[in-house]
């Protein structure tokens, strides 16, 4: 997907993959601005707290913290969104420099972080088995969906990586 041309990183997106990737970036976006609530596990996932035994210092961590990495997480999903071809009906290329090539590379991570904690996926999960399944309970439900956004969540955070490091 993702290939190196010259200092660029390119990639050819469907319409529906510029789609998935500005619905998702978005949604990133309104967990971090307009649903932001620490109740929330996945913002506990996006923001773990770092003295778990101690909440004052937690806290305290987070009073000087905290704002700057929302502001990060909220910049690095702007960038996917900055970089996508036009709203329409149409795909196109996504051309990217390195600090854009990064930015995705995070926001891609926290998109699957925050999809991972929503479809409850732990470190051993088996996610071609957890298709599998969820396709022979419905294949039309929107967990088939979801795991297949994760999915190509991961496949394409891969590709941009390994363009990078080629």
């Amino acid at each position: 997907m993702f290939r190196r041309q010259g200092d660029r990183y390119v990639a050819d997106l469907a319409p529906d993959e510029v789609r998935v990737l500005r619905k998702v970036a978005s949604e990133v976006v309104g967990l971090l601005t307009d649903g932001f609530d620490h109740s929330d596990p996945v913002v506990g996932r996006l923001f773990p707290e770092v003295y778990p035994d101690d909440s004052a210092s937690t806290a305290e961590f987070r009073r000087y913290t905290e704002g700057d990495l929302k502001t990060a997480k909220i910049d690095q999903a702007g960038a996917i969104l900055a970089a996508l071809p036009d709203s329409g009906e149409a795909g196109g290329e996504v051309r990217l420099d390195a600090e854009a090539a990064e930015a995705w590379l995070r926001a891609l991570n926290d998109a699957r972080l925050a999809m991972g904690v929503r479809l409850e996926i732990k470190d051993g999960t088996d996610l071609g088995e957890e298709l599998d399944d969820a396709v022979a309970e419905d294949p039309t439900s929107s967990r088939v969906f979801q795991l297949s956004v994760y999915a190509y969540l991961g496949y394409l955070q891969e590709s941009l990586l390994n363009a990078l490091i080629d």
